[in-house]
């Protein structure tokens, strides 16, 4: 089973003003169960807008992704941005 839950291709404005070396990056999450344990993982995929194929596959497990969820929460909190649900 493979399932695409969101993706988002970064575009020029929403690159920091002043940060020309910015990286355009798109990211992709997925759910994937085809491993030889036949556990679900979730896929995070990280590559630069333009260049298909050639980035960062993450595949995570349940535990793994609840931290960063945590991290990406914390980080909102530390910005004074809410943090939702």
């Amino acid at each position: 089973m493979r399932r695409s839950i969101d993706d988002y291709p970064m575009t020029s404005s929403d690159v920091p003003a002043g940060d020309d070396d910015a990286m355009r990056i798109s990211w992709a999450v997925a759910i994937c169960d085809d491993y030889d344990d036949a556990e679900p993982r979730v896929v995070l995929t990280t590559e630069e807008v333009g260049s298909p194929g050639t980035g960062l596959v993450a595949h995570l497990s349940a535990e793994h992704v609840r931290r960063l969820r945590s991290a990406l929460r914390d980080a909102l909190r530390e910005m004074g941005e809410d943090p939702g649900l």
